[in-house]
């Protein structure tokens, strides 16, 4: 079922933010901190599970084995990436259904054409704009529980410009949508027409590498957004930490070369639950 959490915070206007998880690992890390949300992106998805490149190849069922497991550790509400609903609205209401009995509490859907591709990655083009508010209305139909949020996200801000992506965006507000999403604002000045112009909560992503300045969470709040994500969060981090140690080790083939930190391995394997399996082993084994 949905976190109510994440629905109080939006009717009360304060604001939260969603870092990336792109598994179980990175997941269980987060559970010490106390993230108001945590955020599963389709790039991460599609990337994590399959190395390919987001443009509409993972299907539903593999994000789904994605969420659930995710879901099974983690200990704050999850914001998920939905794409376009894989399909037709048909699609799009299987989708909603198997996000929220997941443990999904915001599913975030696209206006891009199916196949989709990323948001921060050139030639996109979105469907008309009622093909969309039919996707927003379905969702809204389909959701069991009013805080399953729904977000509705655009990307007509490449191809259209800014004007028609903000159109669309106060057009998903009146089709029911919870949260609105203009992807790829490129300035502070156009983060700030969204926040003026689209009528309800907004968010924004901070796609490090993408179109869109990179602000501190602080900034963030400032420019009037009601929530954030930061979806490659920790992965650019993990990916750089492995880039080093393999080349090091592939250079050198010595350990005390490498500079990158490194977690406490013990401590992981008291996060991920050996602790109790050493107690079930006491009771029930043959140790002392």
């Amino acid at each position: 079922m949905a976190d109510p959490k994440l629905k109080q915070k939006l009717d009360a206007k304060e604001f939260f933010y969603a870092p990336g998880v792109p598994d179980c690992t990175s997941t269980i890390i987060t559970n010490k901190y106390g993230f108001d949300a945590l955020y599963i992106s389709g790039f991460w998805t599609t990337a994590s599970r399959s190395g390919q490149a987001d443009v509409g190849v993972a299907t539903l069922s593999e994000f789904l084995d994605g969420i659930r497991a995710i879901a099974s550790v983690a200990k704050a509400p999850l914001i998920a990436d939905a794409d376009t609903g894989f399909g037709g609205l048909l699609n799009v209401r299987r989708t909603v259904q198997s996000y929220e009995s997941a443990g999904v509490t915001a599913i975030q859907l696209e206006d891009q054409v199916f196949p989709k591709k990323c948001g921060h990655t050139p030639y996109k083009e979105v469907v008309p704009l009622e093909e969309m508010l039919d996707r927003v209305k379905v969702a809204v139909d389909t959701r069991l529980s009013d805080d399953f949020l729904i977000i509705a996200r655009t990307d007509a801000r490449q191809g259209q410009g800014l004007g028609p992506a903000l159109e669309r965006a106060n057009a998903f507000r009146e089709a029911g949508a919870d949260i609105l999403f203009v992807e790829g604002p490129q300035s502070d000045a156009e983060m700030e027409q969204i926040c003026r112009d689209v009528d309800g909560p907004n968010m924004v992503n901070m796609a490090f590498g993408g179109d869109t300045p990179i602000k501190s969470i602080e900034a963030i709040k400032a420019l009037g957004f009601a929530c954030a994500i930061f979806p490659a969060l920790p992965s650019v981090q993990m990916m750089a930490a492995a880039d080093q140690t393999y080349r090091v080790m592939r250079e050198t083939g010595d350990p005390a070369q490498l500079t990158a930190p490194q977690y406490d391995f013990k401590a992981f394997c008291s996060e991920i639950g050996f602790d109790e399996v050493y107690e079930f082993e006491k009771k029930f084994g043959r140790y002392e």
